[in-house]
């Protein structure tokens, strides 16, 4: 799929812009806080419904106005596809200038996989990082896991507020099994969910992970979860220690995974080119994972990224990523041998093309 045109007006720093890509790598330059990373934030709000970097819709409004648009046109083999958003006391979706009941809606439309240097974290100790993660890829393939996971976060948050009224105001514990047996059952179908993308990932990431590093590591994936062969069972066992802490401990929230190098943890033990060298591996799995599901090639969104990278990482990461629409944003312009590539300059959130 390609992302072809899009449009900005009162977004962030940007009064009104208009970009057209090149269906092969697109590198935009300049100088740090000139409007970069705007670009690839208004893609990623058209493909998953919100941003990477705020969950305040606010903040994506030019300061001195009162509401923002972006329009993204893109295309897939077989139809065109626009998305419009809108900003101003509340954000609205259309497709194809129809409006969208819900946000999810719009996830499906585009595929798009994104490349940070604050990916790293995905390795260290924070599980909500991983959780993420595997979130927002499996939102883009199976758009029902978005309302599943809403309303396993909403019936949790009912459940830890009960729990306190069980503490401090004598409530029946007995009116738990309500919400226990709620959470086993939208748990229970998020877990599938992510079991099978965790096998879909291990299954593509080992040979990515094993011809980046000459044959030299072998990687693999292990998913971590507390709920348990009996989940109700956990859950109610779990009971008093909820009721005193207030929060619900047993639960596919808490779920995590850890990735494995020659079989020690990366966390622990991989130094920082093992793990820079694993978030390519994690991220190129993830792209081949979406053109099984999907037959074409998700759109890359390289933020920055090259500067974390020697030469060698580079140069394997664009042999794996060549076949797909690249869109790269970095202070200095840089060539790519064979490769077509459009070069835009920023400047004060303008932009020039080269």
């Amino acid at each position: 799929m390609l992302i072809n045109k899009i449009k900005l007006e009162n977004f962030r720093n940007y009064d009104k812009q208009e970009i057209e890509f090149d269906k092969n790598v697109n590198i935009i330059y300049g100088d740090n806080a000139q409007g970069k990373t705007n670009i690839l934030e208004a893609i990623f709000i058209c493909s998953l419904g919100k941003s990477f970097r705020t969950n305040k819709d606010k903040e994506l409004i030019n300061k001195e106005k009162d509401y923002a648009k972006i329009e993204m046109e893109s295309s897939k083999e077989d139809r065109d596809i626009l998305i419009n958003f809108e900003v101003n006391e509340k954000k609205k979706f259309y497709i194809n200038k129809i409006p969208t009941k819900k946000t999810s809606e719009i996830l499906g439309k585009n595929y798009v996989v994104l490349f940070t240097p604050e990916d790293i974290s995905i390795l260290n100790n924070e599980p909500s990082k991983r959780r993420r993660f595997l979130n927002i890829m499996i939102s883009q393939l199976r758009p029902m896991y978005v309302h599943l996971l809403n309303q396993y976060n909403k019936t949790i948050e009912q459940r830890n507020f009960y729990l306190k009224q069980i503490k401090y105001d004598g409530k029946p514990e007995k009116n738990l099994d309500i919400w226990d047996e709620q959470i086993v059952e939208l748990g229970s179908k998020i877990y599938e969910y992510r079991k099978e993308f965790i096998e879909k990932i291990n299954e593509k990431i080992y040979d990515i992970h094993l011809k980046t590093t000459e044959n030299k590591e072998k990687i693999k994936i292990k998913y971590i979860s507390n709920i348990g062969k009996n989940y109700l069972e956990s859950l109610k066992k779990n009971k008093n220690n909820d009721i005193q802490k207030g929060y619900t401990g047993i639960g596919v929230h808490r779920d995590d995974f850890e990735i494995y190098i020659n079989e020690n943890p990366v966390s622990i033990y991989g130094s920082q080119g093992q793990k820079r060298t694993t978030i390519i591996s994690l991220k190129l799995a993830e792209a081949a994972v979406i053109y099984d599901e999907i037959g074409e090639r998700p759109v890359i969104l390289l933020d920055d990224f090259m500067s974390e990278l020697d030469k060698k990482r580079i140069q394997g990461l664009f042999e794996n990523i060549k076949e797909n629409q690249i869109i790269i944003t970095c202070t200095d312009s840089f060539k790519i041998n064979n490769t077509k590539y459009k070069l835009y300059k920023v400047t004060n959130a303008k932009i020039e093309c080269i």
